[in-house]
Formats: structure tokens, sequence, C-alpha cells
């Protein structure tokens, strides 16, 4: 919400609720013999929200509106783990990084993809194979996904990514999906979620796939009374 809502919102109360981890592994990279089950103190958190004071006419102007009642609508994109209607769906293997000090968690491996599909109902997406190998560095239709995403889910006319194809290979080798453009069919039932993916070699054993699923929201918000209603 607040990475591409450039509006003003009126008599509203935002909250910040940080969960941490169990454990600090995962936010650590060390040596385990230089340091013993290491933690991470949280000191300070500052959460910089901007603030706008208004002349005396949009003052008024804004008086007008907050007294109308009348609905803001808000298009979102919200993330959960089960969609009816999906928009993007992001897929990402890891091996050997949970709770290891020696590894990035937040960093991805390729895990030997030579291709990955997605199934909603009886449409699947791409329609095309990917014929990946990561060996002989044939990743750019998936580095294509990749950098569309951007362009796409924010609407901003540039498409530059934020990880050059060398470091997306090496870091964050994810697939992004996008299933945007369905038919009737799929937007008005239930839609059955499945994600086939081959491999050059065996998976091993200590792989975790993860998947992250995006879909459509719109809800409308009245300043006035503070109340949030979904529409869609």
């Amino acid at each position: 919400f607040c990475e591409d809502y450039k509006h003003v919102v009126i008599n509203a109360r935002h909250e910040l609720i940080l969960i941490r981890s169990r454990t600090d592994a995962n936010c650590i990279v060390t040596k385990p013999e230089r340091h013993k089950n290491p933690t991470i103190t949280l000191l300070k958190v500052q959460w910089r929200m901007p603030h706008v004071v208004l002349n005396d006419v949009n003052k008024l102007s804004f008086l007008r509106t907050l007294e109308s009642g009348r609905y803001l609508s808000i298009r979102g994109l919200w993330k959960q783990r089960h969609s009816l209607k999906p928009r993007y769906v992001i897929f990402a293997l890891q091996t050997g990084r949970s709770n290891n000090l020696l590894k990035h968690a937040s960093e991805f491996d390729d895990g030997n993809l030579t291709h990955v599909k997605l199934y909603l109902n009886s449409d699947f997406y791409p329609y095309d194979d990917m014929n990946l190998d990561f060996e002989k560095r044939r990743t750019a239709i998936l580095y294509e996904m990749y950098a569309k995403f951007r362009k796409s889910y924010y609407g901003c006319e540039r498409e530059n990514a934020l990880l050059t194809m060398e470091e997306f290979d090496k870091w964050g080798p994810f697939v992004v999906i996008d299933c945007f453009r369905q038919n009737e069919s799929v937007k008005s039932a239930t839609v059955d979620v499945r994600i086939e993916f081959d491999c050059k070699h065996n998976i091993d054993s200590n792989t975790t796939a993860y998947c992250l699923i995006i879909h459509d929201r719109v809800i409308e918000y009245n300043p006035l009374t503070n109340i949030v209603r979904k529409i869609v």
C-alpha cells in the first residue's frame, strides 16, 4: 500500500506490527567457531511517515470531502497464500540456508531448474517450455520475466530491475509467472493452483520450496468514519 499510493490519507490511524523470529540464525552470517549462538538486539525502530500541512484553500476542500462521507476507492495488491484470482505467482528454491550461519538466508538457489509451469484449473502458464540450464547460463527467459515484473506490478514506465543478470543468477534465481490475463472461467470459479517444476539433477534433501501468490483486491475507505469496506 505505501509503496505505490501517492495520495493523502485523511483521518487514518497507522500501525506498524513487527513479529520477530524465535532465532536470529537466519539474520546473521558468521563462522560458528567464532560466535556461538549469536543474537541481534533491537534497540530502536524508527518509522518515517510524511505529514502534509495544507493551506487554507486545500484544507477547506479536504474538509468538504471529509464531511461528505464519500468513500475513497483504493486498488491495492495483497499478498496471500491462497487466492481465487492470482495475478502473479513467484516460485523459488533454497538449499541448506535455514538456520545456517554460513549462508545468507535472503538469497535463493537455482536447484538446477529446467522448467516451471503453473496450472490454474485447466489453464497453464507459461505456454512454452523454459528449457533452462544454469550450468550453461541459459537463463535469459527467467531474467526477462523478473525484469518485466516491476513495470507491470507498479505501473511505472521503467523496466530496469534491482538485480543485474549476473546477480540474479547468483543470488536470486526465482521464477515470476504473470497470469493476469485469464479467461472468465478461471476468474469466476474457484481456482486450483498447482505448480510443476523439473530439475536437471536430483534435488537435495535440505531444499525448501517457496511460493508467493499475489492477487488484486479493491477496497473503499471512508475518512470520516474510518470504515474500510472490501469491494472485490
